[in-house]
């Protein structure tokens, strides 16, 4: 985090970098200074990484409640399976919305094609908190692909609304609540507005430089906005973003390992019942992480 002179931006936030073996995350959220920006609670950037041959990504079988995920890609692939029984690749620009609700274990993995000639990985994994009224609802899944999302191209402007409303569309995505995500990619000298019509929100930069108000801001950064202020952001360099936002949760969260949850004794539940192998298992697979020690 950085001293600020934007009286627009409540927060900065410059992600740690953790580095995976070759495959680098940043992680933006929680933040010691901010937990949740609306109901998002965890904002990783994975990669841009690129894999030689045999070898990927394997995030073996784990669990969650209480939450629901997106994973979102610029490039390259990831296959989804998960214990309801999906099992689809997910692409670049399609929306990926797993609730987890009472519970799920799921995995992602490179394909296998993908595997066997090298491949590039690039994109966004977040984690929505769901609403109390909705956090032991039944785990589900939902998928649109690239050309079935809103997209806006004008003039040097690209954005797609990955959920919620943004540049006068709406996603046709699901949510237990009113939230905002979407990808904007400006051209050098070329604007976007981030209306003040969520109650919290943010911008990540993914790539390059973006100005707000003579202030020049760098990848990767998260800035937080104060509510109500109408921002208006100018690309300095060719420029990839994520607007994100929507209304403050229902009450504090916590958060242990894959878990989210308004009480303490559901996470504690949560834990025994992953020890216990009390979870659906996921089809087609034999591994699965164990529950951490601390």
């Amino acid at each position: 985090m950085s001293e600020l002179s934007n009286p627009a931006i409540d927060l900065l936030i410059v992600p740690p970098t953790r580095d995976l073996g070759g495959f680098q995350v940043r992680r933006a959220l929680p933040h010691r200074q901010r937990q949740m920006v609306g109901p998002f609670i965890f904002l990783d950037q994975m990669g841009p990484a690129q894999f030689p041959a045999g070898q990927g990504v394997d995030v073996r079988p784990h669990p969650h409640i209480g939450l629901a995920t997106v994973t979102y890609l610029f490039s390259g692939s990831l296959m989804h399976r998960d214990s309801e029984g999906n099992a689809l690749e997910i692409t670049p620009g399609a929306m990926n919305l797993m609730t987890a609700g009472r519970g799920i274990a799921h995995s992602e993995r490179t394909p296998t094609a993908a595997r066997q000639s090298g491949s590039p990985l690039s994109g966004m994994q977040s984690w929505l908190a769901l609403p109390t009224a909705h956090e032991e609802t039944a785990p589900s899944f939902q998928r649109f692909t690239a050309d079935q999302l809103p997209i806006i191209e004008d003039r040097g402007l690209f954005a797609r609304v990955i959920a919620g409303s943004a540049f006068g569309q709406r996603s046709p995505v699901t949510t237990a609540s009113e939230w905002l995500y979407a990808e904007v990619v400006l051209q050098p000298g070329i604007s976007a507005p981030l209306e003040a019509d969520q109650e919290e929100r943010a911008i990540y930069v993914v790539e390059g430089e973006i100005e707000i108000a003579r202030e020049i801001f760098a990848a990767p950064q998260l800035l937080v906005f104060r509510p109500g202020d109408r921002i208006t952001v100018t690309a300095v360099s060719t420029a990839r973003l994520m607007f994100l936002g929507g209304a403050g949760i229902d009450g504090p969260r916590h958060i242990w390992w894959n878990f989210v949850s308004s009480s303490k004794e559901r996470i504690e539940q949560a834990k025994a019942d992953w020890k216990a192998g009390r979870f659906q298992p996921v089809p087609g697979e034999t591994e699965f992480i164990p529950l951490p020690e601390h």
